[in-house]
C-alpha cells in the first residue's frame, strides 16, 4: 500500500485542552491499520503558541519524534527543551504535555501503542 500525501486524512483539533488546534496528518487511519497494536500514527504540526495539554496515559504509551522547530516538553512534571532528532516517550501511567514556545512551527511524528 502507498498512501500519497493528498490521500492522507488531515484534522485540526484541540488536544487535551491545549492552547489552539494542532494540525494532524494521519499516516495510518485506524486501529485496524495498526493491526490492533495502537491507535494513532500521525505527523503533527503545532504553530507557535499552540500546545498539547497535560494528560496521563493509561493502557498505552505515546512516542514523539521531533522533526522541525523546538518546544518545551513536560516529562512527568520536568520541563525538557526538545529539538529536531529528539525522541520523547510517555509510558503507561505517566503524564506529559508539549508547548511550541518558539517562533516557527513545531513538527513531530506521534505514535500511540497499546
Amino acid at each position: 500500500m502507498v498512501r500519497t500525501k493528498q490521500e492522507q486524512t488531515v484534522e485540526f483539533k484541540c488536544i487535551r485542552n491545549g492552547n489552539g488546534e494542532a494540525e494532524m496528518h494521519k499516516i495510518l487511519n485506524s486501529v485496524e491499520e495498526l493491526y490492533g497494536k495502537g491507535r494513532m500514527f500521525n505527523h503533527m504540526i503545532l504553530a507557535p503558541g499552540r500546545s498539547i495539554g497535560e494528560h496521563r496515559h493509561e493502557g498505552d504509551n505515546e512516542i514523539f519524534y521531533f522533526l522541525k522547530g523546538s518546544g518545551l516538553y513536560n516529562d512527568n512534571g520536568t520541563p525538557v527543551r526538545v529539538h529536531p532528532g529528539d525522541t520523547a516517550v510517555c509510558n503507561n501511567g505517566e503524564c506529559h504535555s508539549l508547548v511550541n514556545d518558539g517562533d516557527e512551527p513545531l513538527e513531530l511524528i506521534a505514535l500511540i501503542l497499546y
